[in-house]
């Protein structure tokens, strides 16, 4: 992109990919032709390997697959009933290498520095600016020529996100296949059952829910006589779970120019820094978590599962799961509500722009077997596997209750988060929102309580757009950026100085004039 960008011509792109998200309930179909799609990575087998219908993987040997990806439960075991119906299906033998959420970007900067990359990164952000710096270096396959006009794959035409590939468009090149994920996706939540046992009443602002917050850490709520109940927690809160929730209600997500029309940066923006003195505040009432800034995502959700603190941002579906395990830790009333909270400029709801993740190939992989991988991840596109992703098999993993399919002891247990990290999957437009083992009523409830949230949702502009300039200013100051935060929101400096450390930033000549 270029370096300067026209408040017009970027307001019509913030208007297309707006109204792109809001379409992207249930399986929406991808009209727009990739950029490029007659274009070529150099290999001049692609288009003609792709009219001979190259790569199908039925029958013969089962296709083997490197891949790295996320890790959001235990360990799975790849030759349980789930894993063994997948491959199956695939015609595959996954090699998967794991990893822990919450060391997921350090573990996937790392192994891009070392070059010593997998067939398949599955990457959380497809964005993320040590991933784009990568691509540029030609470490992964231009998929451009190989998907050609998508007639070949209609599973990966017609069951993803609205405008999926024109997100990821890359020099006018796609690199990427979209992840599973839906528009509707983190909620705050809180324990609705310890607000009912304070008779503290259900917050609708911002300042409520602090407010909530504080009497809950002091209320003793599960009732063991120690004032040891926590607040709101997160990995880091500001840093990876919850903030984009909390400064969308400061209006952080709506575009910001400076004196130069440049798009500011949205962790820069006045909305942002509101955010941070919100959470500030929070620090200082006691309602946010001393830990904060040391927690880890893992932490985080062990905290809130053992029911020791009342408030998390994190993926809706979690609740029901969750419940469980709270209820098994001795609170056998838990109930989890997602909140809508009213802020000074918008509500505290953050948007994805459906299938956030990626599925790269690294470039290493023969183009015979790109072929292949891009069959097998049309088949993870089917309906019938997504099927199997989220509730495995019928009298092993769920049975069906009342027309709904619920998991069974052993689906929980083996189908959950990480069963659907490993192909692209067909969108769903409440995929983050319902339990594959709550029953319907439980579901229909979980709907309803964040039926408005595609309406009241704001989306972060740099969630698609890509911007040479801020990858690489970004990269400089992420971690500075971070420490200051942490400062900031502690009391160690005041706003004042945080908000100098922000214009340093903003004021660089390349920021000033940067998307």
């Amino acid at each position: 992109m270029k370096p300067m960008i026209k408040k017009a011509w970027l307001a019509t792109v913030l208007m297309t990919a707006i109204a792109g998200t809001a379409a992207c309930g249930g399986n929406g179909n991808n009209n727009a032709a990739p950029t490029g799609s007659s274009g070529s990575t150099g290999s001049s087998g692609a288009t003609q390997a792709s009219s001979q219908g190259a790569g199908k993987t039925e029958g013969g040997e089962p296709l083997s697959i490197q891949m790295f990806a996320g890790l959001y439960n235990e360990v799975p075991d790849m030759n349980d009933a789930f894993w063994t119906e997948w491959q199956k299906r695939t015609n595959t033998k996954l090699n998967v290498e794991w990893v822990p959420s919450g060391d997921l970007d350090t573990k996937l900067d790392l192994l891009l520095a070392s070059a010593q990359l997998p067939e398949v990164l599955a990457a959380p952000d497809f964005k993320r600016p040590t991933l784009i710096n990568a691509i540029k270096g030609g470490a992964f396959w231009d998929l451009t020529p190989f998907l050609g006009d998508f007639s070949k794959y209609p599973n990966l035409k017609n069951n993803v996100p609205e405008n999926a590939y024109k997100y990821r468009t890359i020099d006018g090149k796609i690199y990427s296949l979209p992840g599973s994920r839906s528009q509707i996706d983190p909620g705050i939540k809180i324990r609705k059952d310890w607000l009912d046992k304070l008779n503290i009443p259900v917050p609708t602002t911002l300042d409520e829910y602090a407010d909530a917050l504080v009497k809950i850490t002091k209320g003793d709520p599960d009732g063991n006589g120690r004032a040891d109940t926590l607040g709101l927690i997160g990995g880091g809160v500001i840093i990876s779970d919850g903030d984009a929730s909390f400064a969308s209600a400061f209006g952080a997500m709506e575009p910001t120019y400076n004196d130069e029309g440049g798009l500011i940066y949205t962790n820069l923006n006045p909305g942002y820094t509101d955010a941070i003195a919100y959470f500030r505040k929070m620090y200082e009432m006691g309602a946010l978590s001393k830990e904060f800034s040391v927690m880890k995502r893992t932490q985080a959700q062990d905290l809130f599962t053992t029911g020791r603190a009342a408030s998390y941002t994190r993926s809706i579906w979690w609740d029901k799961e969750w419940e469980d395990l709270i209820k098994k830790n001795g609170q056998p009333d838990a109930k989890i509500l997602n909140l809508t909270l009213k802020g000074p400029k918008a509500y505290a709801v953050n948007l994805t722009l459906g299938g956030t993740g990626s599925f790269l190939i690294s470039k290493k992989v023969p183009e015979e077997k790109v072929w292949k991988l891009l069959d097998y991840f049309e088949k993870t596109a089917s309906t019938e596997m997504s099927d199997l992703a989220y509730y495995g098999i019928e009298g092993v993993h769920h049975t069906v209750q009342g027309g709904q399919k619920v998991l069974t002891e052993q689906g929980v247990k083996e189908v959950n988060t990480t069963s659907k990290n490993a192909g692209v999957l067909a969108t769903q437009k409440w995929g983050k929102v319902i339990s594959a083992s709550g029953d319907k009523a439980y579901n229909d409830a979980k709907i309803a309580e964040v039926q408005n949230f595609g309406e009241i949702g704001s989306v972060d502009p740099f969630a698609y757009l890509i911007s040479d300039t801020w990858n690489d200013v970004w990269a400089k100051y992420q971690n500075e950026w971070k420490s200051t935060v942490t400062q900031a929101i502690v009391g160690q400096i005041t706003m004042e100085q945080y908000k100098q450390f922000v214009d340093k930033i903003n004021n660089l000549p390349e920021a000033k004039k940067s998307v």
